[in-house]
């Protein structure tokens, strides 16, 4: 019997007002790190119509502007001028409040358990993890990089539709703030057609002079339709098909949009930034968090983890869970889950990826070189991350997206199976 089902993902762009706090945040820690890779850095990031406050705790050795770093960043966006659409780069107010990390907690990190009882002398044991949790990787077979279709989609639209606006003159109505989401149909498990396609963008209220709203409704969703739409679709083998339905700003008008139509808050797209809801997620943001936070280092790891667990043929979907105390450096648990598609149990792939990868933060830092990363590539790495979603990104060389541990667990596995 046939299984079908209907399952969706959404993204967002990088005017998005929970996006604008996002990337003004990682540009924090960017602009920090790049001068004092040794800093503790939580920057949180709130807007509204004309402010922005940047909050949080950091502790460094160096200076950053803090109020020009978020006024580039949301210039950058393309809040400006005609296209500000109520909040500027310019003329917004910008509102800093910044402490330093609790000691209690860099005590922790400083040096972890292991090390302050005796229990080691393993230099990968000296730093204790930023904070307990629990953490959530995870790859499939569904895309080229190894992510969910839905997902990589709607990430797809909003890259494509970001790319029209700022170089094509003939759309250049569209302002920074939208969203698209992508339903798939599934039989037995795959993903069969496309079902349903859905983008709402901020625009400019009058468009080559017409200021009918059906009109630009019109205009709109026939743009939508050819320079963004069939443009991405023209790289997957899965189309659209007759049967597919388009979604164009269906609420009718959407001229308020941005910081002005909605607040704006670090760490509020938290499945956008992952897997669009097809794995599990363990609550904890990434942006504006240092990697001593294994809230953000250790998902990576986890995900670097289950990518290549794929890309080695032991399963064609993983999902790995790590968990932390913090002031620890070794997980509390390491969780291996291929939903019944791995080549061996379960067990036996957590006894091969525990024998493979090192989950313990310092170990995560210095194989993915996490605080050299943002003056390796000129001052900026985690604000790029910060929209668009943090894995799967051909456009960008991320270590945790690295393919470096398929030839090992091959191997490895081919010595449990004679080891059995």
């Amino acid at each position: 019997m046939s299984n079908k089902y209907l399952f969706t993902s959404e993204s967002v762009s990088e005017g998005h007002p929970d996006k604008i706090c996002d990337q003004i945040s990682d540009a924090v820690l960017d602009a920090i790190l790049t001068q004092d890779p040794n800093s503790r850095i939580a920057c949180e990031t709130f807007c509204t119509t004309g402010l922005v406050v940047v909050g949080g705790e950091i502790t460094t050795e160096c200076y950053a502007p803090v109020n020009e770093i978020a006024r580039n960043k949301i210039r950058e966006i393309g809040y400006t001028g005609k296209s500000s659409g109520g909040f500027d780069a310019d003329t917004c107010a910008v509102m800093v409040t910044l402490d330093q990390q609790s000691p209690d907690i860099s005590a922790g990190v400083t040096k972890a358990k292991e090390q302050r009882e005796g229990e080691s002398s393993d230099l990968a044991d000296s730093y204790g993890a930023g904070d307990q949790g629990l953490m959530f990787g995870f790859a499939c077979n569904e895309t080229t990089e190894f992510m969910p279709l839905a997902i990589t989609l709607s990430h797809q639209l909003m890259k494509q539709l970001a790319d029209v606006r700022r170089n094509d003159a003939s759309i250049n109505y569209l302002r920074p703030d939208s969203k698209a989401q992508v339903t798939l149909e599934y039989e037995n498990g795959k993903p069969s057609r496309i079902d349903t396609v859905l983008i709402s963008t901020q625009h400019d209220p009058v468009i080559n002079g017409i200021v009918d709203n059906d009109k630009i409704q019109e205009i709109i969703a026939k743009d939508l339709k050819a320079k963004v739409v069939d443009a991405v679709f023209a790289n997957y083998e899965l189309k659209p098909d007759a049967k597919t339905k388009f979604f164009f700003n269906p609420s009718g008008r959407f001229v308020t949009g941005g910081p002005q139509g909605d607040a704006g808050l670090t760490g509020r797209k938290i499945i956008v930034d992952t897997y669009g809801g097809y794995a599990r997620h363990g609550g904890g943001a990434f942006s504006g968090k240092d990697p001593t936070k294994v809230d953000r280092s250790a998902a990576y790891a986890a995900r670097h983890a289950a990518k290549n667990i794929v890309a080695a043929g032991l399963a064609t979907k993983c999902e790995i869970q790590l968990s932390y105390a913090i002031g620890v450096a070794r997980p509390t648990s390491v969780f291996v889950d291929t939903f019944g598609t791995g080549l061996v149990d379960d067990y036996k792939i957590t006894e091969i990826v525990n024998k493979v990868f090192d989950f313990r933060p310092y170990s995560i830092i210095q194989n993915f070189k996490l605080r050299e990363m943002p003056k390796l590539n000129g001052g900026r790495f985690y604000q790029d991350v910060a929209a668009y979603g943090h894995f799967g990104r051909p456009d960008l060389k991320l270590p945790w997206e690295a393919l470096d541990k398929v030839s090992e667990l091959k191997s490895s596995l081919e010595a449990l199976k004679l080891a059995a």
